[in-house]
């Protein structure tokens, strides 16, 4: 397993919503192991030094998903 493992937050585009001990779900555009930026949403620690399990898209994914959630209507 690669012990090189690194991320960096290039941008903070928002929070989906604030859990328990401060922890968000955000959505971010992060650099994994210096490769180029995707967007991503997971939860994150106050201090973005922990992240939880979560989903990394590529813009089409992101326009896709956009373009989706347009579509739906909340019961």
């Amino acid at each position: 397993m690669a012990d090189d493992f690194s991320f960096s937050i290039e941008k903070e585009v928002g929070v989906i919503s604030e859990g328990k001990g401060g922890w968000k779900l955000e959505l971010n555009k992060v650099s994994w192991g210096g490769r180029p930026a995707k967007y991503d949403i997971r939860s994150w620690a106050p201090d973005h030094q922990k992240m939880g399990k979560g989903l990394t898209l590529t813009k089409e994914d992101l326009e896709s998903l956009k373009n989706l959630l347009a579509t739906v209507t909340l019961d």
